[in-house]
């Protein structure tokens, strides 16, 4: 059916996907998918598809789609554990009062956002591991993967790039302490 598949024939996708859809979906719920396992098994799908290409003929297709649900589970339940720290957070602002005062909101936002332009101003590279690490939370590991650099290459380039960061946001710092 994957060869088939690759081949043109729509129909036999359709035919991978009745086979597999309710196993892949028993272990996205059992995953920790939760409410998210029907829309983490529909991208497990269209993933599939789109890499149908690079899929090895003498693989079994089963337990590579079951990884594909797996990974999407696990990004699905990182992501809700984020929204889910930002909402009680936002909510521990409200009710210690920190939020409402409208002068510390906008200075607040003034600051994120000349932090924003200052991160925009360093290279690519530092860009995206900076994002990686700490506006995605993820790991030394995982971010190599997703750059595809080796891990130590993930570490000194983070050093580097925070170090060229810090010397764009000290000045800043010695201003307000000066103005505040």
């Amino acid at each position: 059916m994957v060869a088939r598949t690759c081949a043109g024939d729509v129909s036999a996708f359709a035919d991978l996907v009745r086979r597999h859809h309710s196993a892949a979906r028993r272990l996205a719920l059992v995953s920790g998918a939760g409410n998210d396992a029907d829309d983490v098994v529909q991208e497990a799908f269209v993933r599939a598809f789109n890499a149908l290409a690079g899929f090895h003929a003498d693989a079994a297709f089963r337990p590579w789609l079951l990884r594909i649900v797996v990974n999407l589970t696990r990004n699905s339940y990182r992501s809700r554990m984020r929204r889910a720290g930002l909402v009680f957070r936002a909510a521990q602002l409200r009710e210690d009062g920190d939020a409402v005062d409208p002068q510390g909101v906008v200075l607040e936002a003034e600051r994120d956002r000349r932090l924003w332009a200052m991160l925009r101003t360093l290279p690519d590279k530092d860009r995206q591991v900076l994002g990686c690490r700490y506006l995605l939370d993820l790991s030394e590991a995982e971010t190599a993967e997703v750059l595809g650099w080796p891990r130590g290459s993930v570490k000194s380039r983070t050093s580097r790039a925070l170090t060229r960061l810090r010397a764009l946001v000290e000045p800043e710092l010695a201003g307000e302490r000066l103005h505040g």
